[in-house]
């Protein structure tokens, strides 16, 4: 993890965490800033001159100083060797879609809903007897089996 001025190549990132004090915080959550969302580095910080990014279908320049506050972590890198299955995630937390097990069918059609590799997916909630699951991806609400989300794999953010 590090700072989003310290990135050192253009691409996609995830926002890991937003420092600074109250107001800051709250005037780039209201933006859509917070943990777990997707930021495009589009170029990067060059002396003091800010930074240029890509942020929810908008291009945004940004100062160093908020770049400093944005702690980012670059979406390929991997946090360790442990996946977790999609179905033991808890409600409210959050992951990367890293491997898709299971027969051919199955994958194509995961793939078709929106679960693809590098994609956020968060736990919106879990019917009282645990099947289904209802996940947020890419901005909508999916739901799916138990023994269909056993074959995703994620990595926990």
């Amino acid at each position: 993890m590090e700072a989003l001025s310290e990135a050192k190549h253009r691409g996609e990132y995830i926002i890991m965490n937003v420092l600074g004090d109250k107001a800051i915080v709250r005037r780039l959550s209201e933006m859509g800033m917070i943990s777990g969302k997707k930021v495009t580095v589009i170029s990067l910080s060059t002396d003091s001159s800010g930074m240029m990014i890509y942020f929810q279908g908008q291009r945004l320049a940004i100062s160093l100083d908020i770049a400093e506050r944005i702690v980012v972590r670059d979406i390929k890198e991997k946090a360790g060797d442990k996946l977790h299955s999609l179905s033991d995630l808890k409600i409210g937390k959050s992951g990367i879609v890293r491997k898709m097990v299971g027969d051919r069918a199955l994958r194509r059609r995961l793939l078709d809903m929106g679960l693809t590799n590098n994609t956020m997916i968060k736990v919106n909630q879990i019917a009282p007897l645990g099947d289904p699951i209802e996940l947020m991806v890419r901005g909508y609400k999916l739901s799916l089996r138990k023994r269909d989300a056993s074959c995703v794999l994620i990595e926990e953010v």
